[in-house]
């Protein structure tokens, strides 16, 4: 079996939308899995085929997951000062702790399009006190703000690869790291322009 025969199998599977719940949910303490690379690969082929049925499921799916991953990162943030620390550093850890608790739908939701800005807001949201009752909404804000920004890429992503699976997960890995670095260098200029 070829890798483009795998990479299809995969996304064509009955398993993806659970795995893909459990992936984005887990991504939430431990962004280490590629859970944005496989819902971008995922949406460009539903998007490809036609498939409107797959592409509702699809989002669903990265709410769900992100929402599940969002509650465990609030209760560690919490209930331990070890596991997920969010009180030193800067940059965005700085930004959420000043408008986190008045402005915590502006935290969220604008954290989570900062590589790394998932795991700091909703650690801190547990960590500075936020109620449940405040966060669980914007959580939900946020994460589905997310998963539409996420099909939207698979979306671009469809023309330009035709739905090749081999082609949308190169396509999705350069689009995360271009974003990464462009996040990356706009805080040095930022950092750079403060010290001026």
């Amino acid at each position: 079996m070829d890798v483009v025969s795998a990479l299809g199998a995969v996304v064509h599977s009955a398993w993806l939308l659970p795995v893909l719940i459990v992936m984005i949910a887990v991504d939430a303490p431990f962004p280490v899995l590629p859970s944005e690379t496989l819902l971008m690969t995922a949406a460009a082929v539903a998007f490809a085929e036609d498939d409107l049925v797959v592409v509702a499921a699809l989002f669903v799916a990265a709410v769900v997951g992100s929402v599940a991953g969002d509650l465990v990162t609030f209760g560690l943030g919490r209930s331990s000062h070890r596991i997920v620390a969010v009180d030193h550093g800067g940059g965005s850890a700085q930004w959420v702790r000043r408008h986190l608790l008045r402005r915590p739908g502006m935290a969220l939701v604008g954290a989570r399009f900062v590589p790394g800005g998932r795991l700091v807001s909703t650690a801190a949201a547990g960590r500075f006190g936020l109620s449940l009752r405040r966060f669980l909404p914007w959580s939900v804000i946020s994460s589905a703000a997310w998963g539409a920004y996420m099909l939207g890429v698979g979306r671009v992503l469809e023309p330009m690869t035709g739905g090749n699976p081999l082609l949308c997960v190169v396509g999705g890995t350069v689009l995360a790291v271009l974003t990464g670095g462009l996040f990356a260098l706009a805080q040095a200029v930022r950092r750079n322009t403060v010290r001026v």
